[in-house]
Formats: C-alpha cells, sequence, structure tokens
C-alpha cells in the first residue's frame, strides 16, 4: 500500500475524526478575503473549508479521488482537481496562496516548491499547517504511544520542514487549542492515521481497541474528551 494516498480506505474515519484549523492561522497567512487558493493535498476539505468560509476561492487538489468525492459533498462550491505538489494540475501564475494542511511531509519539498512558485503569481505565499497533539499531557503522551508518532510529528520534532528555491527562510507560528471528541471519535482518529491503515487486521484491531480503553478512562463524565493541539503554521513568499 502507497501510505502517502492510503487515506481514501478510511475516509470516513478521516472525515469524521480528523481536526480542522484555528481560525486565526488561516488571518496570519491570508488577511482579509478574495484571495485565490490552491489547497493541494486537501483530503476531504478540512483546511479547504476554512479557506472558503473565509471568503477565499478554493481549489483543492489530492491524488486521491475518493478523498476529493467526500470534498466535493461538503464542499460543492469548492472546485476540485486529481493531481500532485509534483505535477500541479494549473497554469503558472494563477493563483495567490498554495497551501498544504498535514500533507508537505508527502511531497518531494524541491518539486514541490518549485512547482508552487510556477504557479502563484509574485508576491503569492505559500503556506504549510500542521496539528500536533500536545504531548504534554500524560493520557497523550500515552496515546502516542499506542498509535505511533506520525510521519508529520517525526519530521516537525527535527527542525522545520524544508522548502527549496525560490522559497528561504520560512516564517513559523503556532497556536494552541482543544478539540473535543467522543470515544469514538478518539478511535475514529486513530483509524484515519497512515501507519494504523497500513497494518493488518489483527494489529488494527489490537490498537484500536487500545485507543477505546484509553478513550473510556480519560472521557469527562458527559462522554467528551478534550483533546489538546499545537497547530504549527510555516509561511514563505515568492519574491
Amino acid at each position: 500500500m502507497d501510505i502517502a494516498t492510503s487515506f481514501g480506505t478510511a475516509v470516513g474515519a478521516y472525515e469524521r475524526a480528523r481536526p480542522g484549523y484555528p481560525a486565526a492561522a488561516i488571518e496570519w497567512l491570508l488577511p482579509g478575503s478574495g484571495s485565490k487558493v490552491l489547497d493541494v493535498g486537501a483530503g476531504t476539505g478540512k483546511l479547504s473549508a476554512q479557506l472558503s468560509r473565509a471568503g477565499h476561492v478554493v481549489l483543492a487538489v489530492d491524488p486521491d479521488p475518493a478523498m476529493l468525492a467526500v470534498l466535493s459533498r461538503r464542499l460543492p462550491a469548492v472546485a476540485t482537481a486529481v493531481g500532485s505538489a509534483e505535477d500541479l494540475p494549473i497554469d503558472d501564475l494563477a493563483v495567490d496562496a498554495v497551501t498544504f494542511g498535514q500533507s508537505w511531509h508527502w511531497v518531494d519539498p524541491v518539486l514541490a516548491s518549485h512547482e508552487a512558485a510556477r504557479v502563484l503569481r509574485p508576491g503569492g505565499r505559500l503556506g504549510l499547517f500542521w496539528n500536533i497533539r500536545d504531548e504534554s499531557m500524560e493520557w497523550v503522551a500515552e496515546l502516542s504511544a499506542i498509535m505511533q508518532s506520525s510521519a508529520a510529528e517525526g519530521m516537525l520534532a527535527a527542525g522545520p520542514p524544508q522548502v527549496a528555491a525560490p522559497f528561504t527562510a520560512l516564517e513559523h507560528a503556532t497556536w494552541q487549542w482543544t478539540s473535543t471528541l467522543t470515544v469514538d471519535g478518539l478511535v475514529d482518529l486513530a483509524a484515519s492515521r497512515s501507519y494504523v491503515i497500513a497494518l493488518d487486521n489483527e494489529e488494527r484491531g489490537r490498537v484500536l481497541e487500545a485507543v477505546h480503553l484509553l478513550g473510556e478512562r480519560v472521557a469527562d463524565a458527559a462522554g467528551s474528551i478534550h483533546l489538546p493541539y499545537r497547530t504549527h503554521g510555516f509561511r514563505a513568499f515568492v519574491p
């Protein structure tokens, strides 16, 4: 299985459980409204939805048609196209921003940087976002031990993401916030992770059962689980 394009096999869990992004992160990248944005690796549209709500015109690109089908049902006003970061299906100088939500760690950064620069207008911006669980809480660290760290978490632990010419220094900002889930939602979150998707059925069942038991233990009296996140944003501009 190609891990980078495996998410369509768990598209329901992905859509139900994956969080969106803080509104402040969208404003940090694109103040105001009216920009034309290419959202790459858009998945089911978590970032596309917020860009659209902020008043931007969005074209969502993903290599997985199953993910884009869900996006189109959720966001009929957002145009979609199958494609990759290394071969964007759009003309030169066509957009004001290119965004990647939870997806830049899957790309070839040299080719993807070149393609982003090709489609951006002068002064356009590249925006990279990741939601990372706050493992300073003991139970969140326990959750990560059960699910294992993701490719994104490993990459960001080593330093800022890699970009290539013409992008140079990346500006970095973070936002802390909390997502509220049910026990079933926490299981869906685990089920949507590439590592878990790639497991055989028996091992996947063991992991998800362990997540379910942890969720029952940490849920409050109303059955809610409050999962802390730190969103990392990186931006760069074309000359």
